[in-house]
Formats: C-alpha cells, sequence, structure tokens
C-alpha cells in the first residue's frame, strides 16, 4: 500500500504499538508525534505542559505532524488530542488514510490508569476525564476517520490484520 497511514484515537487506544507493527508489516517508516516532541525539545511530555500548558504543546505538536505528515511512506501515531487543532485534521484528511483506533472508556482507563506520563490524567478522577475527552473527541475521529477500528478486547495482531485488510479494498 502506497501512501502514509495516521492512527488517531485516545491515549491508550493502541496508536503506537499498533503502529509499530504495521509499520514493520507494510515496509514504511514510524514515527510517533509525541516521541518526536520530546527528542526535539530534550524533555517529556509532562514536563512541556507543566512549562508551557496544553496551549504550548499543541503548537509544538502541530509544527511536528505538519513536517511528518509531509514525509513520504510513513505510519504516524498521533497524539491522543491532535484532532483538536483544525490544521491537524486538514493535513491528516489530505495528506494519508487516517485509521481511528477505538476503545471504549473502560478498556482505556484500564490501559493508562498507572501511566503517568500522560498530563491529562494526573489530577483528578482518571475514568471520568477519559470519559469526558471521548465526548469531545470521538466526533473529531470520526470526522477525520478514513476508516474506525475497535481495539477493545483485541489482540495487536488482530488489529494490525483488520487494518491490512482495509487497505488493500
Amino acid at each position: 500500500m502506497d501512501g502514509n497511514i495516521f492512527l488517531v484515537g485516545l491515549m491508550g487506544a493502541g496508536k503506537t504499538t499498533v503502529g509499530r507493527i504495521l509499520a514493520k508489516h507494510l515496509n514504511k517508516d514510524f514515527y510517533d508525534t509525541d516521541h518526536e516532541i520530546e527528542r526535539r525539545t530534550g524533555v517529556n511530555i509532562p514536563h512541556i505542559f507543566e512549562v508551557e500548558g496544553e496551549v504550548g504543546f499543541r503548537r509544538r505538536e502541530v509544527l511536528a505532524i505538519g513536517e511528518l505528515a509531509n514525509m513520504q511512506n510513513v505510519v504516524l501515531a498521533t497524539g491522543g488530542g491532535a484532532v483538536l487543532m483544525q490544521e491537524n485534521r486538514t493535513v491528516l484528511k489530505t495528506q494519508g488514510v487516517v485509521i481511528y483506533l477505538r476503545a471504549n472508556v473502560h478498556e482505556l482507563w484500564l490501559r493508562t490508569r498507572n501511566d503517568k506520563n500522560r498530563p491529562l490524567l494526573q489530577h483528578g478522577n482518571a475514568r471520568e476525564k477519559l470519559e469526558q475527552l471521548f465526548g469531545e473527541r470521538d466526533p473529531l475521529y470520526r470526522e477525520v476517520a478514513s476508516h474506525i477500528v475497535d481495539t477493545g478486547g483485541y489482540p495487536v495482531s488482530h488489529i494490525v490484520q483488520q487494518i491490512e485488510n482495509l487497505l488493500v479494498k
């Protein structure tokens, strides 16, 4: 399959894990926007949120996605909030195939509840926050998605195979 593949979805949906394997299967380069931002700044995402706030982080994310989406033959795992910015939605929709990795809030909570590298889940009730984020972002993921793949309860190999099957249709 020629072209770029962009993975969107909430934190814990499996974008990075699925993306790495999918890229290997399809002989594409894999990138993760959060990892790229950390590599470029030399600090982790929670530190960027602490110093620059979410607005500063989103500005960095727009730049990273703009650059990475213009590359050829990549699988890109975006951050969970990448779809909040119209610029990102436009770039993703026009520069490749967008796969929305979807999981229910309970599954996402189980996967993220002990992860200290998720700034938006560090204060208050993480499950309630995930419910709020799902409500806000699900319509945006759907808007940008070429395909929706449910990841809840499935092994990674099954999810990757499902994506590969969608891409050859």
